[in-house]
C-alpha cells in the first residue's frame, strides 16, 4: 500500500509499538510469578510499588522509544516524498498497535465516565460532613447498601454510607478512615486509571492480571499498615470495623476507580490475621531488587546517552525501521 509521508509516520509508530510492547509485555510475564512471589517478603508499600512499576513498564519503555528514537529518526532521515510502499507485516502490525491502543483508551474512558456519573449521584442523595480527628470531609449516603471507599481520581472524595456510620465504634471509624485517608494519599485510584490505561498485548487479551490482582492485595496490606502506624489498639479497631463491614454484605463497586474499605471477602482472613498478628518481613529480597533496579537504570540511562550523542545511532533505527516498512 502507497502512503504518505506523515500516514507512513503513523503506521511506522504504531508498528513499532506493537513490536516492542509485545517482546516487553512477554517479557514481564515470564517473571510475573517469580515478582509476586518476591514481594510476599517484601513490605507491602515495597512490594506495591514493584509490581506497578512492573505492570506499567512494557507501555512505558515502548513509548519511551518510540517518542525518543523512532520519530526523530524518521522525520530527520526520511526524506519528503510524495508517497512509499508499506508492507503488510507493517501495515498488520500498525493496526494491530492501533487497537490495543483503541481499546485501552475505550477502557479508561468508560471507567471516567461511570466514576463521573457514580459521584455525581453520590453528591446529589449525600450529606457533605467533616469526621475523624483530623476533620476530614466525606459524602455521608443516606443508603443501606454498605460503603465506606474513595471514589475519583483528580479529586478523590471519601464515600460512606450510613448504615456503616451506624454500625462502626468511634475507634473503628477512625482507623476506617485512617486507612481510606492511606489510599488516598498513595493516589491508588490513580494507578488503577493507569493500569486501565496501559494497553495488553492482543485486544481484549490480558495476561498480567496476577500482577494486578498482587498489587491490590499488597495495597490493601500498605493502606492497613498506614492506618495502624504500630498501635496495636489501632490494628484491633480496624481489624474488627473490616469483619463488622464484611458481615454487612460485600457487594460489587459500581466503578473501577474505588478504593474501598472491604472490595470482597477473598483475602479478609489475611488481612485480619495480620492486623492482629505482626508479621515478619525478610530484608533480604530487597537488596537484590535495589541492586537489579540501580543497575538497570545505570544501563539505560547510559546506552540512552550513548544513543543520542551519537549520530549514527539514528541511522541505525532508521535503518530497521526500513526494513519494517517492506
Amino acid at each position: 500500500m502507497i502512503l504518505p509521508y506523515y500516514l507512513r509516520l503513523l503506521c511506522l509508530c504504531f508498528a513499532t509499538f506493537f513490536v516492542v510492547h509485545a517482546l516487553s509485555w512477554l517479557a514481564v510475564r515470564s517473571v510475573a510469578g517469580a515478582a509476586v512471589k518476591l514481594a510476599e517478603g517484601m513490605r507491602p508499600r515495597l512490594s506495591s510499588r514493584l509490581l506497578f512499576a512492573l505492570r506499567m513498564a512494557p507501555s512505558a519503555l515502548t513509548l519511551f522509544i518510540v517518542l525518543g528514537f523512532c520519530i526523530p529518526s524518521y522525520v530527520w532521515l526520511e526524506p519528503d516524498i510524495s508517497g512509499e510502499r508499506v508492507g503488510f507485516a507493517c501495515l498488520l502490525a500498525a493496526l494491530l498497535g492501533a487497537s490495543v491502543w483503541a481499546v485501552a483508551l475505550l477502557r479508561g474512558g468508560a471507567s471516567v465516565a461511570r466514576t463521573a456519573r457514580y459521584m455525581r449521584v453520590c453528591r446529589s442523595n449525600a450529606v457533605e460532613t467533616a469526621v475523624g480527628q483530623d476533620s476530614a470531609c466525606v459524602l455521608v449516603l443516606d443508603d443501606d447498601v454498605p460503603l465506606m471507599a474513595v471514589a475519583g481520581v483528580i479529586h478523590p472524595c471519601l464515600v460512606v454510607s450510613r448504615s456503616v456510620l451506624g454500625a462502626l465504634s468511634e475507634e473503628q471509624k477512625e482507623a476506617a478512615f485512617r486507612h481510606e485517608s492511606a489510599h488516598q494519599i498513595s493516589r491508588d485510584n490513580l494507578k488503577k486509571f493507569l493500569f486501565l490505561l496501559a494497553p495488553d498485548i492482543l485486544p481484549f487479551v490480558s495476561g498480567l492480571s496476577s500482577v494486578e490482582l498482587g498489587w491490590a492485595r499488597f495495597t490493601e496490606w500498605a493502606a492497613d499498615d498506614q492506618a495502624v502506624d504500630g498501635d496495636r489498639q489501632r490494628a484491633l479497631s480496624l481489624a474488627s470495623a473490616l469483619v463488622k463491614v464484611a458481615k454487612m454484605g460485600v457487594r460489587p463497586t459500581p466503578s473501577y476507580l474505588l478504593s474501598t474499605l472491604v472490595d470482597d471477602d477473598r483475602d479478609l482472613e489475611t488481612r485480619v490475621d495480620r492486623l492482629l498478628l505482626e508479621p515478619a518481613y525478610a530484608e533480604k529480597p530487597l537488596r537484590p531488587v535495589v541492586a537489579f533496579a540501580r543497575n538497570a537504570a545505570l544501563v539505560i540511562a547510559g546506552v540512552t546517552v550513548t544513543m543520542l550523542l551519537w549520530p549514527g545511532s539514528l541511522g541505525g533505527i532508521h535503518r530497521l525501521l526500513e526494513h519494517l516498512v517492506q
